[in-house]
């Protein structure tokens, strides 16, 4: 089979799985039925392999068993992995929420940027209603307030008025639609930080929020909020581990018990998945706290500054005072951005919530506690008792050692099963117990792994690789310890939920081939060619020579060794061609040439002289 077919086979049973559990009352998404698909899979104890083609016996016996997993609705796991997939796909990053809170509300002041840059104005109504409809833009872009607010639109009028006169609508309109809608996130921005400076200057901003006090205040409460929840997790996890260590003992009853180990083993899970989770937004709410405070102090800073600018003038010119503006409303969009954040860890907290039903109901009120007494051991506490007796690297050589004392930023190491102590896991078959990083972290293939003790460590420690295939083991017949304690890169073929499609790999094997190339620098070391060197010892002394020379001229000019030389000259030229003219012909007359001599000029002896002239010249006829 394909993969196509084989991507659409599964498809196909998701399809009839969410058709069978809808049919019985229970509506579920196709993204749980896929995951619980996997995990049905991935469970040995259900004989399915993934090398051969699924039968119409192994379909029928994989939608069943995955319906009554999905119709259990007593169950911890399945809420555990309700939890978990409810998590994945709302949760992110910040940039990443922060990026979707602007990509929703750039989706809304679409058909106003639209109005107004594709609108032809032709009477002096036109032109009045595109100016109403900028400053629509404007309250919507910055969060000011309402545009249906009449006070906070006349303030807004009025200071779009101060940079953006009606009178300049004109030229507005001319611009091609680019440029219209960058002039208009600009005066969106100069608006907006005239209308803060207004409020903080006590002349307007009756509608504007004060953000910074709804923050310092709704912060605490929701960090307080947090930790009350996280503080009850916490409590139920040490309650629930104690009340494991007592029935997995050798000689423990369990007969008075009402909850088998199992149920206990899956409520575990569920308190310290809800645990982690509130750990992530936590920290996310503290990190919102130290960026409103940083923002705050910006804020009041620029806002100083811009006073000091203005300083009761009437005119300032723009140049300085429309940097201070457009910066209040970068700070005052950080706030905003960090109130919706905010506002969004809490609900995800909130509706966590109901993932916890079917472990509330296993004990009633007060009998965890009473079975217990005080013989609970917080994390602290086992931290504490176990950190006396620590590794000593010298035990085991065959295996690498860290130690806080040792090691540089030894807190922020990358702890592999989520600081689970993984002998534990294989040894009480599923009990989680946090690792003490204090007593040694051991390297193992460039893994980082902790223990709850030294035996445990030094035991793992003898046999790494068989623990750890065990661990996977026991992840596969509970697959909510893939997400719980971060296996995913030993299942290849269970993603996280937040980059997984519906039906996609769940019983296709995944490929362990790919193609991959090389470069290597041509060179690797830099050329050290020293141009100036000269091997020649007659070179040498031509140019010592030259240098002596030089020491006893006096010149008006400056040389160099780059510039005694005549420069090169291109020139263009155009290649000859043959021309040809047609002219008159040539002609050619030949005449006699006169010939006439004359006699007796120069006298003689007598006093009178007798001149003799004679033609000689030829006839023109001849």
């Amino acid at each position: 089979m394909s993969r196509a077919q084989a991507e659409g086979v599964i498809k196909n049973i998701i399809r009839e799985i969410a058709q069978e559990c809808a049919g019985r009352g229970h509506v579920v998404s196709e993204t749980l039925v896929a995951f619980m698909v996997k995990t049905v899979v991935l469970d040995p104890r259900n004989l399915f392999n993934v090398d051969r083609t699924l039968t119409k016996q192994d379909v029928r016996k994989l939608v069943e068993l995955c319906v009554d997993k999905l119709m259990d609705r007593g169950s911890p796991a399945l809420d555990t992995i309700k939890m978990q997939v409810y998590f994945d796909m709302n949760y992110t990053s910040r940039r990443e929420f922060i990026e979707e809170h602007q990509r929703v509300l750039q989706s809304q002041l679409v058909p106003v940027v639209r109005e107004i840059t594709d609108s032809r104005v032709k009477t002096r109504e036109d032109l009045e209603g595109l100016y109403c409809k900028i400053v629509s833009y404007v309250l919507l872009h910055s969060g000011l307030g309402s545009p249906k607010n009449i006070n906070t639109v006349r303030e807004a009028t009025a200071s779009l008025q101060s940079v953006f006169p009606q009178s300049e609508l004109g030229t507005f309109l001319s611009l091609i639609k680019k440029d219209k809608e960058q002039q208009l996130d600009e005066l969106s921005r100069n608006v907006t930080g005239i209308c803060l400076f207004n409020k903080d200057s006590g002349k307007g901003g009756e509608g504007i929020d004060d953000l910074p006090a709804i923050l310092n205040e709704a912060i605490p409460s929701t960090s307080n909020e947090i930790e009350c929840e996280l503080e009850l997790s916490k409590t139920l996890a040490w309650q629930y581990t104690t009340l494991l260590e007592r029935f997995m003992e050798p000689e423990a009853e369990t007969k008075n018990c009402i909850v088998s180990i199992d149920m206990l083993k899956q409520a575990l899970y569920n308190v310290r998945q809800h645990e982690a989770f509130l750990k992530i937004l936590l920290a996310d709410v503290v990190l919102c706290a130290k960026q409103v405070e940083s923002l705050q102090t910006e804020l009041r800073s620029r806002m100083n500054l811009l006073r000091l600018t203005v300083h009761s003038k009437t005119a300032v010119p723009t140049g300085q005072v429309f940097p201070h503006f457009t910066a209040l409303a970068k700070f005052w969009s950080g706030l905003q951005n960090e109130m919706v954040l905010l506002s969004i860890f809490r609900n995800i907290t909130v509706n966590l919530r109901p993932f916890l039903a079917a472990q509330s109901q296993l004990f009633p009120n007060g009998q965890l506690e009473d079975m217990l007494g005080s013989e609970t051991k917080s994390d602290e506490e086992r931290l504490k008792e176990s950190s006396e007796n620590r590794i000593d690297p010298s035990e085991i050589k065959t295996q690498e050692w860290l130690l806080p004392e040792t090691t540089t930023n030894f807190d922020k190491l990358l702890l592999q099963y989520n600081g689970i102590c993984g002998y534990t896991l294989v040894k009480k078959d599923g009990l989680l117990l946090p690792g003490n990083p204090n007593i040694g972290v051991l390297k193992h293939r460039e893994k980082y792994y902790v223990f709850s003790s030294k035996e445990a460590a030094l035991t793992f420690a003898s046999k790494p690789d068989e623990y750890i295939a065990h661990v996977a083991e026991i992840a596969k017949q509970s697959p909510v310890l893939i997400q719980l304690i971060k296996l995913h890169q030993q299942f290849a073929c269970v993603t996280p939920y937040s980059e997984m499609q519906s039906g996609e790999r769940l019983l296709v094997k995944p490929i362990t081939k790919c193609d991959g190339s090389t470069q290597t620098d041509t060179h690797l070391l830099e050329t050290n060619i020293v141009k100036s060197y000269e091997w020649n010892e007659w070179e040498l002394r031509r140019k010592a020579i030259k240098l002596a020379n030089l020491r006893s001229k006096v010149t008006h000019s400056m040389q160099t060794n780059l510039s005694h030389m005549r420069r090169d000259n291109v020139t263009q030229t155009y290649l000859p061609k043959d021309v040809e003219c047609q002219s008159k012909r040539d002609g050619k007359s030949n005449v006699p040439k006169p010939q006439v001599y004359l006699a007796g000029l120069r006298g003689g002896k007598n006093k009178t002289s007798h001149m003799i002239k004679t033609n000689l010249t030829r006839s023109v006829d001849e």
